[in-house]
């Protein structure tokens, strides 16, 4: 028999698990519950983003909640028209609700993106960087061993679609800074914290400048890439806090 959880209670549970009141994001980005549905929950679909193709597929799937990074609000008001009417209908007509956890899942200290970053490259966590209000989002590691050939090499293999590089650091950095998604500005913070080596998601074009200029080794590894971990875990702890199934989306994003 399909098993039934309140959406009060495990929308509760995620708002206190994530601290998300403890947050103030970037560009009017909301976390916690978006999108409300009839009230319970049996089955979790988890995604990086709300998209039409996401919500589409957790209706195929039989999801009632689909948890997510990046989810549907950013700038209010958004007029509810065009792609934002057809998911909002898509979700009307399955009975879909949408809980979005954006900052609060990068810096998680149990299963932040970054965090889970930081584990997959068998590095060792040594402090964290990279403030938000009073709050630090990114990692930083203890360099290994094998210098800049080692975390290339197993970057290649956490990363083999979207793995890039552009070096002009040490070849045995100390320490190395791990920050997922957008990091733009977080390369301008870097001499200051003396790290020369960031693992992130996306930078903008000028940051190969910077990087020439500020003898820095840079990996960008994709936003979207970066950006699975977390959400992915949070629907896993959901499953076995609540016995609940729950299944991980997955897009062919390779920005």
């Amino acid at each position: 028999m399909e098993k039934n959880v309140d959406l009060a209670e495990i929308v509760a549970f995620l708002d206190s698990y994530c601290r998300n009141g403890e947050f103030k994001d970037f560009d009017g980005a909301f976390n916690g519950l978006q999108f409300e549905n009839s009230g319970s929950v049996s089955k979790i679909a988890t995604a990086v983003d709300a998209g039409i193709a996401e919500i589409e597929l957790a209706a195929h799937l039989g999801a009632d909640l689909l948890l997510v990074h990046h989810g549907m609000f950013w700038n209010p008001p958004i007029p509810v028209v065009g792609p934002s009417y057809h998911k909002i209908k898509a979700l009307m007509d399955n009975d879909i609700s949408v809980y979005s956890v954006h900052l609060p899942l990068d810096a998680h200290g149990e299963l932040g993106n970054n965090v889970l970053i930081t584990e997959a490259l068998g590095l060792r966590k040594i402090g964290r960087c990279f403030p938000c209000g009073e709050i630090d989002i990114g990692v930083l590691a203890a360099g290994p061993q094998g210098g800049i050939e080692t975390l290339s090499t197993r970057l290649r293999k956490l990363f083999p679609d979207t793995y890039k590089e552009i070096l002009f650091g040490s070849s045995k950095p100390k320490k190395i800074a791990i920050c997922s998604g957008s990091c733009s500005d977080a390369v301008e913070a870097m001499p200051g914290l003396d790290v020369d080596t960031l693992v992130c998601g996306e930078l903008r074009q000028r940051c190969f400048s910077m990087a020439q200029e500020l003898h820095l080794n840079l990996f960008p590894c994709g936003h979207y890439a970066t950006e699975c971990f977390g959400v992915m875990a949070l629907g896993e702890l959901l499953a076995r806090r609540f016995g609940l199934q729950s299944h991980f989306l997955e897009m062919r994003n390779p920005l």
